[in-house]
C-alpha cells in the first residue's frame, strides 16, 4: 500500500467541503482524492499511479474534470477563511517546466524560455503566519513588479496594516497602488536611489522569510516544484491543491 496523505481527521473536514463543491460522493471518492494528492507529491505520470487508487485513467479524468471547472482553486478559497491579514508578504519563485509540459502557444500557458531554460513563475501572497492566501502564475520572463498590482488586487487589504516585499518590488507606481488599496508598503528602496528608507519597519522586513518558507512547503510536492502540466489551468489547480493541503493540516 502506498503512503497516503489524508488522515481520518483530514477527511472528516475535507469531505463536506468537496460535497459543497458538488463533487459526486462516490464510494471511492477518498481514494480518488488520495490518488490526485499522491501524483502531486511524487510527480509521477498519471499512468504510473499505484493500483491502490483505482484505475489511473479514472483518477486522471477526475483531476481534469475538477481542473476544468477550477474545483481545486475553489477548495483552496474555502479553506483559507480565517486568515490573519494584519501583515501580508508577497514574493515570486521560478519553477522549471519539464519537457512533458512543452507544446504550442507556451506564453499563453504561462511558460517562457530564458537563459535558464523553460519555466513558470508563481507569485504568492501569504498572511501574517506564512500561510498562502492567493497566487498568480506568469511566464518566467515577466518582471515580478508587473504582476504585483494584480496580486495586490486579489487580496482584501482593508484590515491590513502593512504589505511587505523585497527591493525587487521597488516601484513608485506599485507603492501608490498599495496605498490606494488601503494599506502601506514595507518595501526597501534600491541603494542607487536618492530617497531614504525612513519608512521601513526593518523588524517586520526580517520576518519576510515567511513567504520563502511557504514556497519551501509548496516545493516539497514534486508536481509543484517541477511543472509537468501542459495547460496553465491544470498546473494552477495543482498549486491550489498544494496550498489547500497546507490549510487542511492547520
Amino acid at each position: 500500500m502506498p503512503r497516503t496523505m489524508l488522515t481520518d481527521e483530514h477527511w472528516t473536514r475535507l469531505r463536506p467541503i468537496l460535497l459543497e463543491l458538488n463533487l459526486y460522493d462516490k464510494v471511492n471518492l477518498r481514494r480518488t482524492v488520495e490518488g490526485v494528492l499522491y501524483r502531486m507529491r511524487v510527480g509521477c505520470p498519471w499512468r504510473d499511479l499505484p493500483e491502490y487508487f483505482g484505475k489511473s485513467n479514472t483518477v486522471y479524468k477526475a483531476f481534469r474534470r475538477w481542473s476544468a471547472s477550477n474545483k481545486l482553486i475553489a477548495l483552496f478559497e474555502l479553506l483559507i477563511k480565517g486568515s490573519d491579514l494584519e501583515w501580508v508578504f508577497i514574493d515570486a519563485t521560478h519553477v522549471k517546466a519539464h519537457q512533458h509540459s512543452s507544446g504550442a502557444h507556451e506564453n499563453a500557458q504561462a511558460i517562457s524560455k530564458s537563459v535558464a531554460g523553460r519555466a513558470t513563475k508563481i507569485h504568492l501572497a501569504v498572511d501574517a503566519h506564512g500561510n498562502p492566501i492567493i497566487f498568480i502564475l506568469s511566464d518566467s520572463t515577466t518582471h515580478d513588479v508587473k504582476v504585483a498590482p494584480d496580486l495586490v488586487d486579489k487580496v482584501d487589504l482593508s484590515n491590513t496594516e502593512i504589505l511587505c516585499a523585497d527591493k525587487g518590488y521597488d516601484s513608485e507606481a506599485l507603492r501608490e497602488h498599495i496605498k490606494q488599496a488601503g494599506t502601506r508598503d514595507n518595501i526597501p528602496r534600491r541603494a542607487n536611489t536618492k530617497s531614504s528608507n525612513d519608512h521601513m519597519d526593518w523588524d517586520l522586513y526580517n520576518v519576510r522569510h515567511l513567504v520563502e518558507n511557504a514556497f519551501a512547503k509548496l516545493k516539497n510536492y514534486r508536481a509543484v516544484a517541477t511543472r509537468f502540466d501542459k495547460l496553465k489551468q491544470s498546473y494552477e489547480n495543482t498549486v491550489a491543491l498544494a496550498c489547500a493541503y497546507i490549510w487542511l493540516k492547520l
